[in-house]
C-alpha cells in the first residue's frame, strides 16, 4: 500500500506485539534524510521514520508549506497549505499504525524548525494522536490549530521544546512564548535553550533523548 507520504524507516531491532512510533518531520527546504540521522543513536525498541514533506522546492529540497515575502521582506506563511500539511501528517500516522504493528498509545513527533511548528499543530489538535512531542527550533502558531483546540484534553501529553538563543531563523523571543501558551492549556512541558543557531548541538539531542526515556 502506498501511503501518503514517502518516508525512510528504521525498525526496531527489539520487537514487540506494538512498539513506539518516532515520527521525524524536517524543516523548510530540507528532507526526510536530515533528521534521520539521529535514527541509530534512538532507543533500539522504536520504529523511527522519517516523512518526507509534500511540497516539492527542487534539488532534493521540500516544505510543509510555502512562505512567502512581501516587497518590504516581511514573512507570511501559507496557513491553508500548513492545516493541508497539518491533516496529511495525521492521517500518515494512521497509515503506519495500519501498515506497522505501532502502539497507537506510544507515538511520538519529532520536529525541527517548521516540522516543529507542524508537530504543535498535529499535538494541540488532535491530542488523542500523539502522546510526546519533540519540538526543535519552532514555534507555536495559533492560527494552525484546529479552532476548537482549547476543548481537547491533554492530559496524556507531554511535549519538549528547546531552541538556539542565537537562531538567526526563528528569534528565540518566538519559541519563549511556548511554555507560557502550554501552562495555560495545563500541558506538561519542558522547556530548554542553548547557546547555538538554528540547528541541534549535541547537548540538546543529549537532553531531549534522555527526556524521552525518562517521560
Amino acid at each position: 500500500m502506498k501511503l501518503s507520504l514517502e518516508y525512510l524507516i528504521k525498525e526496531p531491532i527489539v520487537k514487540r506485539d506494538e512498539n513506539p512510533l518516532l515520527l521525524l518531520l524536517h524543516g523548510y527546504g530540507s528532507n526526510e534524510e536530515d533528521l534521520f540521522s539521529f535514527a541509530s543513536e534512538l532507543p533500539e525498541d522504536y520504529y523511527v521514520i522519517s516523512a518526507r514533506a509534500p511540497h516539492n522546492m527542487q534539488y532534493g529540497s521540500y516544505a510543509w508549506y510555502a512562505i512567502n515575502f512581501d516587497a518590504n521582506q516581511n514573512k507570511f506563511s501559507d496557513e491553508v497549505q500548513a492545516k493541508e500539511s497539518r491533516d496529511l501528517i495525521i492521517r500518515f500516522i494512521d497509515e503506519l499504525i495500519a501498515t506497522y504493528p505501532i502502539d497507537p498509545k506510544n507515538i511520538i513527533l519529532t520536529g525541527f524548525s517548521q516540522g516543529a511548528i507542524l508537530s504543535y499543530a498535529v499535538a494541540l489538535s488532535h491530542p488523542e494522536k500523539v502522546q510526546k512531542v519533540v519540538a526543535l527550533s519552532g514555534y507555536i502558531s495559533e492560527p494552525l490549530f484546529d479552532e476548537n483546540y482549547k476543548e481537547n484534553d491533554f492530559s496524556n501529553l507531554k511535549i519538549y521544546a528547546s531552541h538556539g538563543t542565537v537562531d538567526q531563523v526563528i528569534p528565540v523571543d518566538w519559541a519563549r512564548k511556548t511554555k507560557p501558551f502550554l501552562d495555560d492549556l495545563k500541558v506538561n512541558s519542558t522547556y530548554k535553550e542553548y547557546p547555538i543557531g538554528h540547528g541541534v548541538s549535541p547537548q540538546n539531542f543529549y537532553d531531549f533523548k534522555k527526556w524521552l526515556l525518562e517521560e
